[in-house]
């Protein structure tokens, strides 16, 4: 984004995340609703001293129907499926309008509904102009929005370069240590074993 260094509190305005372990730390007895809305205040849940303006609320209705979770909003997260609760931590990371939202193995513990449903408003995100980092490792998580791969072995750079030339089976092969086969189908890449 321009700059080498960045205060980190300049930072968070600028990257919305979405990891497993804020998904733990969100399944409690806050609603949806809620859940997005303690992303204006980074924090987990809405606090007494947490003054929720009309705006705010404004946007929380915004991004609720872009994700359509409007008829869970008023559900707590620790009662939906991790499929339902992972859109809402979407939500989250949207309410500062971030340039760039982070995914790390967002499809961890879904189900195919709930994958393919992750996937979608993942894409939405990316046709609205927002930039998307992925940490993955699997490759039908990898939309054909992303353009650019970068793989890391034992905590090196093994690959940089377009999705194309990053996503072979000899590639992987090489970086997985074991046979890989490719399928590609609808633009979307799959490892075949």
């Amino acid at each position: 984004m321009g700059k080498e260094r960045w205060n980190i509190f300049d930072l968070r305005s600028q990257l919305g995340i979405v990891t497993n372990d804020l998904m733990l730390a969100c399944s409690r007895d806050y609603t949806g609703r809620e859940t997005v809305l303690s992303g204006f205040f980074s924090s987990v849940g809405l606090w007494p001293y947490h003054l929720v303006t009309a705006e705010m609320e404004e946007k929380a209705d915004q991004i609720i129907r872009f994700l359509n979770v409007e008829h869970l909003q008023l559900r707590n997260v620790s009662e939906m499926s991790s499929g339902e609760a992972r859109r809402f931590l979407v939500g989250r990371a949207l309410v500062h309008d971030p340039q760039t939202l982070v995914f790390d193995e967002p499809t961890n513990s879904l189900d195919l509904h709930a994958m393919r449903t992750l996937h979608i408003a993942m894409r939405q995100i990316a046709q609205a102009g927002k930039s998307i980092v992925l940490v993955t490792h699997t490759l039908q998580d990898i939309i054909p929005e992303i353009s650019r791969v970068v793989m890391i072995q034992h905590g090196q750079v093994f690959f940089d370069g377009p999705k194309e030339e990053a996503l072979t089976a000899s590639r992987l092969s090489l970086l997985f240590r074991s046979p890989v086969e490719i399928a590609v189908r609808n633009d979307v890449f799959h490892a075949l074993y």
